[in-house]
């Protein structure tokens, strides 16, 4: 696992990843943190999600996305649904989830350059060093870098 400091969503309209994930709740909500900007910035991701079943816990550890064209080159954005909901106190990131999705984009996305932010560390409470060993053994022999936020 790469680490770098600076804005995700920058990095990837600049062209440094195919492949740009980030931590959804089942609840097609998009509404705070990076699931927010993501929303905003690109608003078919969110269109992506509204397109699964609300609430539904069979989604946990899969995902949805949609490509999108950043001038001649394409990005992929992946919403993986890592928690179950997003209200009430407590830890909300499931690791099983994490570990399940993370399988599945290196299947679905090998050699491509992949990243991420603190998935499942932030608002979904998780602990990042349990997280990041998920991540790091799921991704083994991929091309993935964790952005740590810091404007840029």
């Amino acid at each position: 696992m790469k680490c770098i400091e600076g804005d995700l969503l920058k990095l990837a309209s600049q062209g440094h990843f195919d492949v740009i994930i980030h931590g959804c709740n089942c609840f097609c909500t998009m509404g705070a943190g990076i699931a927010k900007a993501i929303r905003d910035q690109y608003p078919t991701a969110y269109d992506a999600d509204l397109a699964t079943e609300k609430g539904s816990r069979d989604k946990l550890g899969t995902y949805s996305s949609i490509e999108v064209s950043i001038g001649d080159r394409r990005l992929t954005v992946v919403n993986a649904y890592t928690q179950f909901n997003y209200r009430g106190p407590g830890i909300k990131a499931d690791y099983d989830a994490i570990r399940q999705v993370f399988r599945k984009i290196k299947d679905d996305f090998a050699g491509g350059r992949i990243g991420y932010p603190m998935l499942g560390a932030g608002l979904a409470g998780g602990d990042w060093d349990t997280i990041k060993a998920i991540i790091s053994a799921e991704l083994d022999g991929e091309d993935h870098t964790l952005v740590v936020f810091k404007p840029l």
